[in-house]
């Protein structure tokens, strides 16, 4: 009997033992471009993760868009977002969709985080109706916490809700991963230095490999922003890549 919920993290018992040892599965390395310095990557160990491709973020009627914020510009990435996740899939490597996704009762807010949302008296933050009837923003199993779209989600890919910027602190992300035996991480989605940054950095806390799909992310901040994060994850944090270079990539011989 297996006893366990990942493929590489089961036990097999019989009638008179169990068995600790964990299912091996032989590496599979795959070389791309990258920046500062090529990478070799484990497909059977590495998982794309998309952040934040949700209604409330994208979508006309979405709460960054009643904020003020144009919506165009950060549905850019999804071309590249859906043609790397398809070709990826195809290597035979996890999608995980890691999204927003707030307690109805708002109880997993602190107050740091609720001023994030809701600067002003008269604006509209987390948890809260909005002008357009599409429900509360970015509460679990809303309208706006809904994946927008235009994104090509497939039946085996895997979705995570997550409570703050970074997408380990509160959430389930952290255990998925393991169970899975994933140890790499290609990150896309929005917002380049907010919640996609968090969640590069707080990878690497946890001990995963943490590599930036590049043009596969999008912001309204400043240009200096997007740099700040190049110069950071190029110093301290991993690696950046190109879907172009990705989709170059090859398997190396064992």
């Amino acid at each position: 009997m297996r006893i366990g919920f990942g493929e590489q993290n089961a036990w097999a018992v019989d009638d008179d033992r169990v068995s600790l040892v964990r299912p091996v599965v032989p590496p599979r390395p795959y070389l791309i471009e990258a920046v500062p310095r090529d990478i070799v990557i484990d497909l059977e160990r590495s998982a794309l993760v998309v952040v934040d491709m949700q209604n409330d973020f994208l979508h006309d009627d979405g709460w960054f868009a009643e904020k003020g914020v144009t919506p165009g510009p950060l549905r850019e990435p999804i071309p590249v977002i859906n043609k790397a996740a398809k070709y990826l899939r195809g290597l035979g490597m996890r999608i995980v969709w890691l999204n927003w996704g707030n307690r109805p009762d708002r109880l997993n807010i602190p107050p740091g985080l609720a001023f994030a949302g809701k600067r002003e008296p008269t604006e509209r933050g987390y948890g809260e109706p909005g002008e357009n009837a599409r429900g509360n923003s970015l509460e679990r199993g809303s309208w706006g916490a809904s994946m927008f779209a235009a994104m090509e989600v497939a039946p085996d890919d895997l979705t995570v809700d997550k409570i703050r910027f970074g997408g380990f602190t509160g959430s389930e992300l952290d255990s998925v991963l393991r169970n899975i035996g994933i140890h790499t991480l290609i990150l896309a989605g929005i917002n380049t230095d907010r919640c996609v940054f968090a969640t590069l950095m707080d990878a690497t806390f946890h001990g995963y490999d943490a590599i930036l799909l590049e043009d596969g992310v999008a912001t309204p901040s400043p240009e200096a922003c997007t740099q700040a994060v190049h110069f950071l994850v190029d110093k301290l944090f991993g690696f950046r890549i190109r879907s172009d270079d990705l989709l170059a990539g090859h398997v190396l011989s064992k």
